[in-house]
């Protein structure tokens, strides 16, 4: 077998109109066509973003893996359904005319009329009913679209395919079954992986690429744990005595240390090398305690390590990476253009995978549970050890105050990026780890609050970075953070802005606001939280002493609703929406307040899943009764918003909540955010 992988990158032009001419023919063994419409929806609609975005470059929608069984008839193995959905579309864009290159099914006549035949179906006495749903869909899909003429020269052109052309010596019994276990087509990052892998010409880094690889994709597993070379000093030449350092300084230093010849295998690229990333056992003596939620994917994790290397690869920084994205769908787009031309920079990414892995899953925070519960953080922040011949987890800082600051920040900034995509955020703390020394976790502490601290008085509250929805534009973050390879981050001592400053913005009741990012909501609790954490965290204060009392009345302007809140406050994942805390129902039938008076940032706080639905009709004073049981003891709702929980105490303390308490709360909540 050669060692080039047969791969070919061809448009879909080239597949059906003006390549090669050949015949696709799906097996017997093959499913019916089976696409529904959202299915075809979904891939018209990612093909059509790509091309508003006015892209030029190649847009990648999947695999198509064929054997070759004669003369230009290629046998489908895995791809048939994009394969005959873009064989629909080419009929609905009008071009059936112009095709050239069959598709057929082999011992399935009536599949193969139905195809043939698509511009009058009426032809056919036994219809493929799959395919005749996927035409209707298709129609339906297309309707504002087709007659687009750039768009159908988008897709002809710009739409590509990877084709992978099976050998012939390969055990074809063996790739199917690997294939029906799997159930899908091949992923974008084991492209990657195979491309990558072309590049490394000795078999011994090959292995060790392969092994990285095999064990990053683990994203749920600590990568102490899920890195294995069948060698029992492996993990400490690596990650140290205790597994929780990072020794080695390059790949070449990797490789000196873990390969081995006894755990050599053979140096060509074979299928299962391709598959490996989605094959891999967990380690046998994997405990449970020792596995996570991870907070990002594998596909986007590779973008954010692409962007590391790229970074530390260029001349000047982010001037050359204006265009980056961290969405997987711009996943093979971006290694593209990544052109990494010779071995070395291959070794570069490696390196800075397993690298990156060791820092996220020991420095960032995961959640440990699905089900989060009213007194237990589900957020946690450990590093994987070893002490006295077994291993365990610990917290990742000794001393308590800086532990929950990082994870209270750490967790601020997941729940408000949740998306798996485009996290920005993530992509600094790694940055800077993989460039600062990470040992200095009080540094890193510090680093973590200044981001958050420059993303609020550099992004959000910057008018010319935002969108008409007051959400930041796409390259306001880069724009801002970075300066050709370095951090920009400033400490909370930024020139002073006033409450107008950020009511011009936001709003202040008179006229209607365009919008408060959740962003805000979430960074506002989080300096409620860090107000408590430094005045009255670790102080046995009874109620009524006179400290507790002016933090409560100076500082939040409501007496005191005792502590426990703080001490369980966390961000939870369930506080995904805004509450008017004065309801909008309201407003036309009392007329006591306006529309941009509810609609101010005074009147808003995040609220829980665990919340009613239906309390968004409830009164202000209602609200209380159903928030608060009657000897006033925190109920869930005060897991999701530090900030709900204050309005509920001013409006118990005023017996109301009316324009003027809206106003109060605004301000003394602004001035919480603008503060040091």
């Amino acid at each position: 077998m050669s060692n080039e992988l047969n791969l070919h990158e061809v448009s879909i032009n080239k597949l059906f109109i003006n390549g090669e001419k050949c015949t696709y023919q799906v097996p017997i063994y093959q499913r019916n066509y089976a696409w529904e419409k959202d299915e075809i929806e979904a891939l018209v609609n990612d093909i059509y973003d790509a091309f508003k975005k006015d892209c030029k470059s190649p847009y990648y929608i999947g695999t198509l893996v064929s054997f070759l069984r004669e003369d230009n008839v290629y046998e489908v193995i895995d791809g048939q359904q994009r394969l005959t959905t873009i064989r629909i579309l080419l009929q609905e864009f009008g071009l059936g005319e112009h095709i050239k290159n069959n598709l057929t099914y082999r011992s399935r006549t009536k599949s193969t009329k139905t195809l043939e035949n698509l511009n009058d179906l009426s032809k056919v006495e036994e219809k493929d009913k799959g395919i005749e749903n996927g035409l209707e869909y298709a129609q339906e899909v297309l309707k504002d679209k087709k007659n687009d003429k750039e768009f159908v020269d988008f897709f002809l052109n710009n739409v590509h395919i990877i084709h992978y052309i099976v050998p012939r010596d390969i055990d074809l019994n063996h790739y199917f079954e690997v294939m029906n276990s799997r159930g899908e087509q091949l992923e974008k990052h084991e492209i990657i992986k195979a491309r990558l892998m072309q590049k490394l010409t000795e078999e011994k880094n090959r292995r060790v690429f392969n092994k990285i690889w095999e064990s990053c994709c683990q994203m749920s597993v600590y990568i102490q744990d899920s890195l294995d070379f069948g060698e029992k000093e492996t993990k400490e030449k690596i990650f140290g005595s205790n597994f929780n350092d990072f020794t080695k300084k390059s790949f070449d230093e990797l490789v000196d240390y873990l390969h081995s010849e006894e755990n050599s295998v053979d140096s060509k690229i074979s299928i299962n090398e391709i598959l490996a990333a989605n094959t891999v056992d967990l380690p046998k003596e994997k405990e449970k305690s020792d596995s996570f939620q991870p907070i990002i994917d594998f596909p986007n994790f590779l973008l954010i390590v692409l962007k590391i290397t790229r970074m530390q690869l260029s001349q000047n920084g982010i001037e050359e990476l204006k265009e980056f994205s961290l969405d997987d769908k711009e996943l093979l787009n971006e290694f593209n253009a990544a052109r990494f031309s010779d071995s070395e920079n291959v070794k570069i990414f490696s390196y800075n995978l397993l690298k990156a892995k060791f820092f996220l899953d020991n420095y960032i925070v995961h959640h440990s549970d699905e089900n989060e519960t009213e007194k237990s953080n589900p957020w946690e922040l450990k590093t994987y050890t070893k002490g006295d011949g077994k291993r365990y987890l610990k917290n990742l800082y000794e001393k308590d105050d800086i532990q929950d600051k990082l994870v209270q920040l750490l967790s601020m900034f997941e729940v408000s990026f949740t998306a798996r995509q485009r996290k920005n955020y993530l992509f600094y703390c790694l940055y800077w780890l993989m460039n600062n020394d990470f040992h200095q976790i009080e540094k890193y502490a510090e680093f973590v609050e200044n981001l958050a601290n420059t993303y609020f008085n550099r992004i959000y509250m910057n008018e010319d970075l935002l969108n008409e929805i007051n959400t930041p534009r796409p390259d306001s973050f880069d724009k801002t953070i970075l300066s050709g390879k370095k951090l920009q981050i400033f400490s909370s001592k930024i020139p002073a802005k006033e409450t107008t400053d950020f009511e011009k913005i936001y709003g202040n009741g008179s006229d209607k606001s365009k919008g408060v990012p959740l962003f805000i909501f979430n960074y506002l609790d989080y300096k409620i939280w860090k107000l408590y954490d430094e005045e009255l965290q670790g102080e046995k204060l009874k109620e009524g002493a006179f400290e507790r009392t002016q933090f409560f009345k100076e500082k939040l302007g409501c007496s005191d609703f005792g502590l426990d809140i703080f001490k369980n406050f966390y961000f939870s994942r369930t506080r995904r929406s805004l509450e008017h805390y004065y309801p909008q129902s309201h407003v036309k039938k009392l007329g006591e307040l306006t529309e941009p008076q509810i609609n101010c940032f005074g009147n808003y706080a995040m609220i829980g899943a665990e919340a009613n639905s239906s309390g968004s009709d409830w009164t202000p004073t209602t609200k209380i009764d159903h928030y608060k049981d009657k000897s006033g003891k925190i109920n869930k709702i005060s897991v999701a918003s530090l900030k709900f929980w204050i309005m509920m105490q001013v409006c118990q303390d005023n017996g109301k909540w009316n324009f003027d308490e809206i106003q109060l709360h605004q301000n003394q909540m602004i001035e919480i955010l603008l503060c040091s």
